[in-house]
């Protein structure tokens, strides 16, 4: 058996690294930002930068930069009251890395992203272009969810998953999730006899892998179970993945193999249609008929009205929607373009009929084939 490498390549080769913190890596146990913390990920992203890679930062730590000024102790769970908690410490935590990336000479743009703004197709490239420009010109891009704005019904749900999504957004060659566990064990790190997988190469790897809850900190949402799927999500469209701890992210970054590798298992694919297929929440289903489904799968043709039998749900024209077989098995989601209002009067019938009875806007497709994402 050959020797395993002192150094990770996909590590040191990266030429552009999205790096994702925690809030429990961010604050002290009442909730607001810890100044050394913050000190010490910028250095380690000022080095990554000093050797010639991009750097792009998704933090978290809004809400919970925001508990300590709110006098409150824990994370609220109401939503207007994280939105509050959100608005007063995105501001501040944006201040605090503005401080200190400029000890190295290096500007902070913050990038505040909702899923509507990355599953529209004109969106979507906005948000690309605006990432793109912002590299261009030397900024180093701190990217969070737009708490302060975002609806239950719009949110990532995770900083874990929006940063496996933005690793794709930017065309990344690495992804590393920063937590305050320095990997992926095969149990909880507290269990004796718990063994650190260093490298993860398939989904078999996973198999015997007990993936606990959320964390235990009270500041934060995400777990290792969100640290995984982010690795699925990531590797899966040919982003490797490395996971460990934030007190080990200098050592991480240069190459040293600590906490857990997910190495790339699949090719890059589309990267708006990752973001429909995983930041989005269906709101509704359209139920297709045997002859589309084929159409649809198996030619990737645009889903049509003739081959639509059904509609659940309330939904308006632009929102993310399940494509049903009749069997009842969902084949795909897509951007639908009409409001569930319209579309049962609209079923079965062919395009030219609709367009010479209702005029040439209803001629269009339910689900075009660019807005829609087999799973």
């Amino acid at each position: 058996m050959s020797e395993a490498p002192s150094s990770r390549a996909e590590v040191t080769g990266a030429r552009r690294v999205v790096v994702k913190v925690g809030s429990s890596s961010l604050t002290t146990a009442a909730g607001g930002i810890d100044p050394e913390r913050v000190s010490r990920l910028v250095d380690v992203l000022a080095a990554v930068r000093a050797r010639g890679a991009e750097v792009v930062l998704v933090s978290s730590g809004a809400i919970a930069a925001g508990l300590a000024p709110l006098g409150l102790r824990t994370r609220p769970r109401g939503l207007a009251a994280q939105q509050a908690a959100a608005s007063v410490g995105q501001g501040l935590l944006v201040h605090r890395y503005t401080e200190e990336l400029a000890r190295h000479g290096v500007v902070a743009g913050q990038v505040l992203l909702t899923v509507h703004d990355v599953t529209r197709r004109a969106h979507y490239r906005n948000a690309h272009q605006t990432l793109a420009k912002l590299l261009e010109l030397g900024v180093l891009p701190i990217v969070n969810e737009n708490d302060t704005v975002a609806t239950t019904e719009i949110r990532f749900g995770d900083n874990d998953r929006l940063a496996a999504l933005v690793a794709h957004l930017v065309h990344a060659d690495l992804l590393v999730l920063l937590s305050d566990v320095d990997g992926l064990y095969d149990a909880a790190p507290s269990v004796p006899g718990s063994r650190l997988l260093g490298d993860v190469v398939s989904e078999a790897d996973l198999a015997a892998v007990d993936i606990g809850g959320t964390g235990s900190a009270g500041v934060g949402t995400g777990g290792m179970q969100t640290k995984v799927e982010a690795a699925r999500i990531a590797t899966g469209a040919g982003v490797p993945v490395v996971l460990t701890s934030a007190d080990r992210a200098g050592d991480a970054l240069a190459g040293d193999r600590v906490g857990t590798l997910f190495h790339a298992t699949g090719r890059r694919r589309p990267t708006r249609l990752l973001w429909l297929a995983h930041a989005t929440e269906p709101l509704g289903s359209l139920v297709l008929d045997a002859g589309a489904v084929r159409a649809v799968v198996e030619r990737r043709a645009s889903l049509l009205a003739a081959g639509v039998t059904g509609v659940t749900g309330t939904f308006q024209a632009g929102d993310p929607v399940d494509v049903v077989g009749p069997d009842g098995v969902v084949v795909g989601r897509g951007l639908v373009n009409f409001d569930s209002e319209e579309l049962p009067d609209l079923l079965g019938r062919s395009s030219r009929e609709l367009a010479q009875e209702l005029g040439a806007a209803y001629e269009r497709e339910v689900v075009h084939r660019d807005d829609l994402v087999l799973v």
